[in-house]
Formats: structure tokens, sequence, C-alpha cells
């Protein structure tokens, strides 16, 4: 039997057993949500992949814009997904990472990151950055040519993405693209909640991103599309507060100077709707309680704004799942680098808003990720 048949005969065996994991808004485990076992034995499978892997390394690039809290919870996901195949079909890692320390927004760094792994000969990288899509694509047209496959993560490929009725890859030479929906499944997420909040009257504050960054663009589109719809909600003013936690205080704190009886804010990451929340207790003014006070959200879902949550001194989040979006970047890359099946282009991984009324389900879950201490 030549490699070709083998891997096709493991299709349906690989199937089996991965689809014993049940995954949720931020759940990954092989049993069902009720606590019920798993009804599909994986120990046949799982010895028919291990026999396959036949002791195999991968070397593994993880290429984020920025070291940051979020991207620490998705390489910690990948850790614990790489943990368990490791064990399961004794496949060996060596995983590199490398980020910028400062400018999560030039992408001038990642390229050179991506070149080095392709002169390494790493079998997968996974890539989330700010550099001009074009200019990534011709990085992975490149490096696939040499054998290695790229994922992208958490990325904003919506904005450049041919259609997918004319070209099944959407243009793009990257292996899959795993993330959530920045148009819809954030800033969108974020408005419904201070409309519903709010029952449609109020005034409301921006802290946006970096002017010209492609997830600024597109969480604001979310945002402002679902709050057209209410002609009692108006948006006062807008800052940026560049995805970080001190210059979204300072741009809230120049907001509320002026608009001092706004009802929300919305700050397009947690870290800078963290910033706002010190914002309003430098101004001395009232956070939300559920009744009055200003409203502020979120997005990311971290371990630091979820406690927050539970304080009372952040309103509520979106969380985009990085522990599941790190596990999904491990998943997607064995199933099509080891076990040759073809993958879905576009992968989203499930977000929720959390608040007070559902904080203790994720905290737990993402602490309980962290908490493993599976390093590579």
């Amino acid at each position: 039997m030549n490699n070709t048949t083998r891997r096709k005969t493991l299709v349906l065996a690989v199937i089996a057993s991965l689809v014993s994991m049940t995954f949720t808004a931020g759940f990954a485990h092989a049993e069902s949500l009720t606590g019920a076992p798993a009804t599909v034995s994986t120990k046949d499978t799982d010895a028919a992949i291990r026999k396959l892997v036949n002791g195999r390394t991968l070397k593994l690039g993880f290429a984020p814009p920025i070291l940051s809290e979020a991207y620490t919870i998705a390489q910690q996901g990948a850790w614990n997904q790489m943990k368990d195949y490791e064990s399961r079909y004794g496949v060996k890692w060596v995983w590199t990472e490398e980020a910028p320390l400062n400018n999560a927004h030039s992408g001038v760094e990642t390229s050179g990151y991506i070149q080095n792994y392709v002169a390494k000969g790493y079998d997968a990288v996974f890539v989330c950055s700010a550099a001009p899509a074009a200019t990534m694509q011709q990085l992975f047209k490149k490096g696939s040519a040499k054998g290695v496959e790229f994922y992208q993560f958490n990325s904003t490929e919506q904005l450049n993405q041919k259609s997918q009725a004319t070209d099944p890859t959407a243009g793009l030479f990257n292996v899959s693209n795993i993330s959530y929906d920045n148009r819809w499944q954030s800033g969108a997420l974020a408005a419904q909640y201070i409309a519903t909040q709010l029952k449609g009257k109020g005034e409301i504050i921006m802290i946006l991103g970096p002017a010209g960054s492609d997830w600024t663009k597109l969480r604001e589109q979310g945002f402002r599309s679902v709050i057209k719809k209410y002609p009692g909600l108006k948006i006062v003013g807008a800052a940026d507060g560049g995805y970080v936690r001190d210059k979204g205080l300072t741009a809230a704190a120049d907001l509320l100077t002026k608009y001092p009886k706004i009802d929300a804010i919305y700050g397009e990451n947690e870290d800078m709707a963290l910033g706002a929340s010190a914002a309003i207790d430098s101004a001395r003014l009232k956070h939300w309680d559920g009744k009055s006070g200003i409203i502020t959200i979120g997005a990311d879902g971290l371990v630091s704004g979820m406690e927050e949550i539970k304080k009372g001194n952040l309103t509520a989040t979106v969380n985009v799942g990085y522990a599941d979006m790190g596990r999904t970047m491990i998943r997607t890359m064995f199933a099509h680098k080891v076990l040759g099946m073809d993958v879905a282009k576009f992968i989203r991984v499930p977000t929720v808003v959390v608040d007070k009324k559902n904080v203790d389900i994720f905290l737990a879950q993402i602490k309980a990720e962290i908490a493993t201490g599976i390093k590579y």
C-alpha cells in the first residue's frame, strides 16, 4: 500500500477519532458537555495514526503580531493540543515563537520571521500579521513552493479575499484561515449588547485601534452596522487607543472630559476597554450596575478582563476563543500536513459575549487551559 492509499484509508478513521472532541465557545474535550463519555472508541484509530506518524518530528513556527495576553492564551491552547497528539500519536514537536516587542501594526518584523522559518525548513507556520495582505501572500507562495505550510489565525482576510464562487482558494496561498469573523462577531456583538442593555437609547464613545489597521476597519464596520439600526443610539465621539491599555485610558479620559454624560464605551479590544474602565474611575463616574452608569465592553476574552467583569469594573467582553483558536490551528495542520486531508479554507471558532451572568464559566475554562503547565 503506497502512502497516498494509506492516507485515504485513514480519513474515516481520523474523523471518528477527532469527532469525539466536543467543541463549543472555548471548550475542547473528549466528552459531552453533560459529562457523558464519548461514544466513539479511538483505540484502533489512534494506533493506526501512530503507525503512520512513526515518531515524526514536526517543526512549527508561531508568528503573532505582538507578545500579549491574548496570544499567550492562543499559544497555550496550541501547546495543549500538541501534548494530546504527542500522547496519542507519538508525534514529536519543535515550536518556535517570534513576535515584535513593540509595534504590532508595522508587520515588518513578521516578514523577516517567516523568511527565517522557510530558510530553516519548518513544516508549518502560524501567522497573524498587520503587514499588507498582498505582501504576506507572496511570502506564503514562495514558502509553500519549498514545502512550508502557512496557516493564518485571527486574520482579517475578509477585506482582501476573492470570491470563492470563482476561486475556491479565494486567491490565498495559505492552507487555512483560523479566526472568528472580525466584522460580525466582535464589533457587531458588542453593539448589540449595548443596544439591549440601554434599550436602544443612549450616547456612545468608541476607543478604536490605530487608523489604517484592518482590524480597526472591520470591528468599527461591525459595530456601526448594528448601532445604525437603533435611531435612539448615537456615537458621539471616537479616539485612537492603539490597541493597548495605557493609550486606551488616555483616549477615554479625553473623550469623557468632552462627553461626561455618555452611556457606553466600546473598546475595540479588551485592553482598551480596561483602559476606559480606569478612565471612568479617574473621572469618578459610575460603572454600569445593570440599570445605570457607563457600560464598558471590549473583545478578546482575557483572564484580566474577566476578573474585572467579576469586580464590576468592566461590563462585558466578546470572548473570541483564543484557546480554541490555538487548538484548532494544531488540529487543522495535523489533519492536512500529516493525514493528507482536505481542510476548510476558512474556519471560524465560536464567540460569546461574557458578562457577570456567565463569566465564571469562561474564566474557569481559560484558567484551566493556562494552568496545564505544558510548554514546547
